[in-house]
């Protein structure tokens, strides 16, 4: 964990700095951006620290799998998510290290992640610190695959927002040909594009808890229809359902952001798609205490929410923004202590990074 705690500091240390040196910019919304030299340090920090990992969740099993499997044309062609397989047969042909395949899906995961950050959010650091703190950085380690579909589709918000749905589904494509869960991403494009906080975003909320509350049924029905496809296994899964403090963290910005609404609106103007992108994945959390799988959907919606971050803070008033700023910080530093340490028990692994250097 020390690893990762030194990351912490670090990778929010660049991004403070960044923001003190930040410059006007006269296209996208109307904020200063970040100094560039020192948001790319924060992202290669971030890169360095989960590519030259070596261990945390289904990294064995990706280091194992690179090691032994048959990369050839035929072979990927028979498996699911092509596009991963391809990456891994390129990445064979440069070195048969598995290094190289956690590195490479750091790199492109994080980049695309901290880009994306850097342009959309009022104060990155504060952004990257709960990208951390919440426990998203971890996952990116563990479901790297699923991660770097999330990633590729966040890259999309430009497209998005301007409301290009042929570039939008271009990308979402793309990603799905490393993770076939990034389909889900097309028909929320028709979704999210509306004014948020309608009678339509509680009704999704009031659908949550109906499905929690009847959950057997619903389930049921769901695994139903994916019998016969490559997600028919999770049927089998009996892991118990995410931590539903994991819900309350998850609530919180967007309860400010509801209270904040009209402010929101007009310092951001395209913040009723961030919000409603933020409730789908409050939805699918809610749920996920039922069942731990419902939670790995999640992954394409919080990164959303990690932009919606960057803004909350100044809802408040002028005077307050320190106090709430501090708040934000330390309340994230105890989450990310109990589920890293208490409950997950993390322990960071690396042939590279080593503590005492």
């Amino acid at each position: 964990m020390t690893i990762l705690w030194l990351n912490l500091i670090v990778v929010f240390l660049f991004a403070w700095v960044a923001r003190f040196y930040s410059v006007p910019v006269r296209i996208g919304p109307k904020f200063p951006h970040p100094n560039k030299i020192l948001a790319g340090a924060a992202a290669v920090t971030l890169i360095l620290v989960s590519g030259l990992r070596n261990n945390i969740g289904d990294t064995v099993f990706y280091i194992h799998s690179y090691e032994v499997d048959k990369y050839d044309l035929e072979s990927i062609l028979r498996r699911k998510d092509i596009g991963f397989g391809l990456l891994q047969m390129l990445l064979k042909r440069i070195s048969d290290d598995p290094q190289i395949l956690l590195f490479t899906t750091a790199l492109v995961t994080n980049l695309l992640i901290v880009i994306v950050m850097y342009k959309y959010s009022r104060m990155l650091e504060l952004s990257l610190y709960v990208y951390i703190t919440s426990g998203a950085f971890v996952v990116s380690m563990n479901g790297l695959r699923q991660f770097l579909a999330a990633a590729i589709v966040f890259v999309a918000t430009k497209a998005l927002f301007e409301g290009k749905w042929k570039t939008y589904m271009i990308i979402v494509l793309f990603a799905s040909f490393l993770h076939q869960s990034a389909l889900i991403m097309i028909p929320i494009y028709f979704i999210v594009r509306r004014k948020a906080w309608t009678a339509s975003t509680f009704v999704m909320l009031i659908l949550a808890i109906i499905i929690v509350v009847g959950f057997n049924q619903f389930s049921d029905m769901l695994f139903s229809a994916i019998q016969n496809t490559q997600y028919s296994e999770y049927q089998s899964f009996h892991e118990g359902g995410a931590n539903s403090i994991r819900v309350f963290v998850f609530a919180i910005p967007l309860i400010i952001a509801y209270l904040g609404r009209h402010k929101l609106k007009e310092i951001f103007p395209q913040s009723d798609i961030i919000v409603n992108l933020s409730i789908i994945g409050l939805v699918l959390l809610i749920i996920s205490t039922q069942n731990w799988i419902f939670a790995r959907m999640n992954i394409y919606f919080n990164l959303y929410q990690l932009i919606l971050f960057g803004w909350i803070v100044k809802l408040f008033r002028e005077k307050d923004q320190k106090l709430v700023y501090f708040c934000i910080l330390i309340f994230y530093f105890c989450y990310f202590f109990f589920e890293s340490v208490i409950t997950l028990d993390i322990r960071y692994k690396s042939n590279y990074i080593v503590w005492p250097f």
